[in-house]
């Protein structure tokens, strides 16, 4: 079915009508979207739906800038469906009802709805359910985009239902097949130095639309009189830097910190302070590294350098001492200080070895022989009878039974041979044999 032109359109104004060049460089077919080739090429999930002629409800996951609404537009204008859009955050279940009853009435026309939830992730559960008994009937074919892991923030219901295809950030060479479309479109070139290009795609952060807007800027300012060629420094002054992609409460945030949180385990100094970087552009609460940086200290470091924790303590407190941007040096230096420190999870392991064997144990009573004895009930019942001072004792170690009465000794702390615990595991490995030799209690 061809599509009505409105009576704008039809007295050609649309054409001339001032529009933004993202908007006059979108995509007229599914073979001029950029950088999706594994939705859209051959053998892509999205050409064989076309192909068979059979589309079916999906998520698409990825972000901004990608061709998430640009390729639900032209799936429902290649196979004839009514393309309809709705925004997540400015639409509610009384706008839902009304594009249902709407596509219902287009299907008994013989005519289907396809259905672009923008932002989908933003509708709660019970809105998300709303969606279900109409993708099961086929009266919609919805096409829900996110830029949020579905799998938080969609229902299992609608996941069930729906396939999500994951769009890709777009990589330097589709960048620099946009600006080409581009100049293409304008009829001139970039006025730009190759420096200044290469920084103009770094700026556009994998965003095709922000780079077609950038590239408009350029444009607008050769225009009005700019010095040309522009430069890198000219263009980063002329277009100000794109906040870089980074949502504190949502992907951005836990991806990041997990980058950073791996790049000390792994003890790579370089792709922690990449990650630390990375946080603090994005505008991520420092107080927030610093609290992750003492959790690292105690989870991977331990007491291969019980040294750690105080640089991690020490660096949370210059920063709040010192506030932005003196202050995130200090957890700049502590990311270092953990990233390059030997490293053991030993304690970590140890203790929850030893929350397990508490759960397992019960509340069994320790030793008598180590419990104080204030009262003569308590002296006659043997409590503290034959406790060993270890003071007195040669090397300062007795080695005498701490553990419950009934319960067998434990080994839960296992040190490394790395950094600081090299030294603890000299000293417990003299203590067992130094107990093995003391002679059995009747």
């Amino acid at each position: 079915m061809k599509k009505v032109a409105t009576l704008f359109e039809a007295a050609g104004l649309a054409d001339s009508a001032p529009r933004p060049l993202a908007d006059r460089l979108r995509p007229a077919t599914l073979a001029d979207v950029i950088g999706q080739d594994h939705l859209l090429g051959e053998q892509g999930i999205l050409s064989r739906m076309v192909k068979a002629g059979r589309l079916s409800s999906v998520i698409f996951w990825g972000p901004p800038g990608t061709g998430k609404t640009t390729v639900a537009r032209l799936l429902a204008e290649v196979t004839d469906h009514h393309f309809e859009q709705l925004s997540a955050i400015h639409s509610g279940v009384a706008d839902l009802r009304k594009v249902f009853d709407a596509a219902r009435a287009r299907r008994e026309e013989g005519r289907g709805t396809l259905l672009f939830v923008d932002e989908i992730h933003r509708f709660n559960r019970s809105q998300q359910d709303a969606f279900l008994p109409h993708m099961e009937d086929g009266t919609i074919i919805l096409v829900g985009a996110t830029t949020e892991n579905p799998s938080f923030e969609l229902n299992s219901a609608l996941l069930s239902r729906a396939s999500v295809l994951t769009f890709k950030r777009l990589d330097e060479a589709a960048i620099e097949d946009l600006l080409e479309r581009a100049e293409t479109h304008e009829k001139r070139k970039l006025p730009l130095t190759s420096d200044a290009r290469e920084a103009l795609i770094s700026m556009s952060d994998g965003d095709g639309r922000g780079a077609i807007n950038l590239a408009e800027e350029v444009f607008l300012a050769a225009a009005s009189g700019a010095r040309t060629p522009i430069d890198r420094e000219a263009l980063i002054g002329l277009v100000q830097r794109r906040a870089p992609l980074y949502d504190k409460s949502q992907d951005g945030h836990y991806n990041l910190i997990s980058a950073m949180h791996k790049s000390v385990r792994g003890s790579d100094p370089d792709a922690a302070l990449y990650y630390l970087a990375r946080m603090l552009a994005g505008g991520e609460d420092p107080l927030y590294i610093a609290r992750r940086l003492v959790r690292m200290a105690v989870e991977d470091i331990g007491m291969a350098d019980p040294l750690a924790l105080v640089q991690a303590n020490a660096a949370k407190d210059a920063y709040d001492f010192l506030g932005t941007p003196e202050g995130e040096l200090a957890l700049a230096q502590a990311t270092i200080y953990m990233a390059t420190a030997p490293k053991s999870n030993a304690a970590y392991m140890a203790f929850g070895a030893a929350q397990r064997a508490a759960e397992d144990s019960g509340s069994l009573l320790p030793p008598k022989h180590i419990l104080n004895a204030p009262t003569k009930l308590m002296k006659q019942e043997g409590y503290g009878s034959g406790y060993a001072y270890d003071h007195h004792e040669a090397e300062a170690f007795s080695g005498q039974n701490y553990f419950p009465d009934g319960m067998a000794r434990q080994n839960f702390y296992a040190p490394t041979s790395r950094g600081f615990e090299r030294e603890i595991k000299e000293r417990l490995d003299r203590w067992a044999e130094l107990r093995a030799r003391r002679p059995k209690r009747e």
